[in-house]
């Protein structure tokens, strides 16, 4: 390297002397070389390595002199010599007496990435898989206006570590809401913020195992994320089966366990709602062996026939934990939920929720607060429910029209059907190769743990989708079928 250069600009450019290793890492050097003199020996040092852990300068690169590098930079050569003796201690550099310095093979780089685990299928014609509310429907509008009203008002001390529960103006909030829409016994002292019904079911779980509980009971079929959730509290998980009223409530009381997990309003998988007796007498059990019913509902909102039935725990709330959040009617990525649980649960509840993560954010709280106190929530259910009822209905007319004989059960609720395909598109190893062949992705039954009989038994998840792609996609699945010679009925 000769006489350093000057750009266009004004600003240096390195020497070109078999400057090309070298020059890809200049650009690095520049800030450094112009931050205030104080400071610019640590920062000359911070670029260096930087360009060595970043790939910029490879190992073997051979870097200027200090003479060439302070001329280059228009810094002193001092803080050079300085700077390749630091590194060079580090390990980042390597120098000889009269051989130069050289960047050392110490340091493998590796170059940033941030991956992308969120479930979100990629390369897929349509989509079935049950769970996603329509986030296109996420009400952008109203969400802004009421997170610059919670800005503009909300005091200074309120951004300081909050109540675990929640800030009182949200868990006033809920229970109000929660009350009207959901018919539970809400008071306000009992309720806890939660991020969703996830980190409901865990803080549950911890406070179960402390008490000397080591099992606990899920539907079968049921949601396949309980047993994880509960095995992170230490819990084991005991499958129960169903019937056509809900849990059934001999294994129940044979299996020896004292807490139990239900979706009465609408079972998933299932679909079904449970029945009023088998309610009373999921309760009976509970007080008789001071059991806790932990009921998750987390699509009750959505009932197209007729009004939702209102939550188990608004009969015993002394005896279930109700838990639900703002992942179906809003948008999952929130992480906004509630806990409702009884009396002599409170404390450890909380306490584990304090030192679990100190409480939810601040300003997301308050901002969920004014929507619902605005009355912003109930519109945005409302308009979530007209879509979705449309959505069902055509996904049942879809699979009418292309799959004749399909019965679709369960209760007309949710973001999810089962259906159930006549024999002849069966058997249902085959059924979904072809559609997976085509881009369509569909779970079975038995994804969920149905020990489903013979034929195709589906959960189709519709919400996420609007209606011209639900009926591209059930017309996709039956042309699959179709150009591999399955049987299709005569007219």
């Amino acid at each position: 390297m000769t006489s350093s250069g000057t750009s266009h600009d004004g600003a240096p450019e390195p020497a070109s002397s078999g400057a090309a290793p070298w020059a890809a890492a200049w650009e690095l050097l520049l800030p450094a070389a112009a931050a205030p003199a104080r400071a610019r020996g640590r920062a000359l040092q911070e670029a260096l390595r930087e360009a060595v852990r970043s790939g910029r300068l490879v190992p073997g690169t051979r870097l200027p002199s200090s003479r060439e590098l302070a001329g280059d930079l228009r810094v002193s050569r001092g803080l050079v010599t300085e700077a390749y003796e630091q590194l060079t201690a580090e390990g980042y550099l390597r120098s000889g007496r009269g051989a130069g310095t050289w960047v050392g093979g110490a340091v493998r780089a590796v170059a940033p990435r941030a991956r992308d685990r969120s479930p979100r299928p990629t390369g897929v014609r349509a989509d079935f898989v049950a769970g996603t509310p329509d986030l296109s429907l996420f009400p952008r509008a109203a969400w802004a206006a009421a997170h610059r009203g919670v800005l503009a008002e909300l005091p200074h001390e309120a951004l300081g570590y909050p109540d675990p529960r929640g800030l009182p103006a949200l868990r006033t909030a809920l229970a109000a809401l929660l009350g009207r829409r959901r018919g539970v016994v809400a008071d306000p002292e009992r309720v806890v913020v939660v991020s969703g019904v996830a980190q409901a079911m865990t803080l549950l779980g911890f406070v179960l195992h402390a008490r000397g509980v080591r099992d606990v009971g899920v539907e079968d079929p049921g949601s396949p994320e309980h047993g994880a959730l509960f095995a992170s509290a230490g819990l084991g998980t005991v499958p129960l089966p169903l019937d056509d009223e809900g849990l059934a409530v001999d294994p129940l009381r044979g299996s020896g366990v004292r807490a139990v997990v239900t979706t009465p309003a609408h079972q998933f998988p299932t679909g079904i709602a449970y029945s009023a007796r088998r309610r009373a007498e999921l309760l009976d059990w509970a007080r008789r062996v001071d059991g806790l019913v932990i009921e998750d509902d987390y699509d009750g909102d959505f009932r197209y026939d007729r009004a939702p039935v209102g939550a188990l725990q608004g009969l015993d709330p002394e005896h279930v934990a109700y838990t639900g959040s703002v992942s179906k009617s809003l948008a999952p990525g929130l992480r906004l939920g509630w806990l409702l649980v009884p009396a002599s649960h409170v404390e450890e509840v909380v306490e584990r929720k304090r030192t679990m993560d100190l409480g939810n954010p601040v300003l997301d709280q308050a901002l969920l607060a004014r929507f619902v106190e605005r009355g912003d929530y109930d519109r945005q259910l409302r308009r979530c429910q007209r879509a979705y009822r449309e959505r069902r209905d055509a996904l049942v007319t879809a699979l009418e029209e292309h799959f004749p004989g399909t019965r679709v059960s369960g209760i007309a609720a949710g973001l999810h059907a089962v259906a159930a395909l006549p024999d002849r598109y069966g058997p249902q190893d085959r059924f979904l190769e072809r559609v997976a062949a085509a881009g369509v992705v569909v779970r079975p039954a038995a994804h969920y743990g149905e020990t489903a009989p013979d034929g195709v038994r589906l959960v189709l998840g519709y919400a996420h989708l609007p209606p011209a792609r639900i009926r591209d996609g059930v017309r996709l699945m039956a042309e699959a079928l179709r150009d591999t010679g399955a049987r299709k009925p005569t007219p």
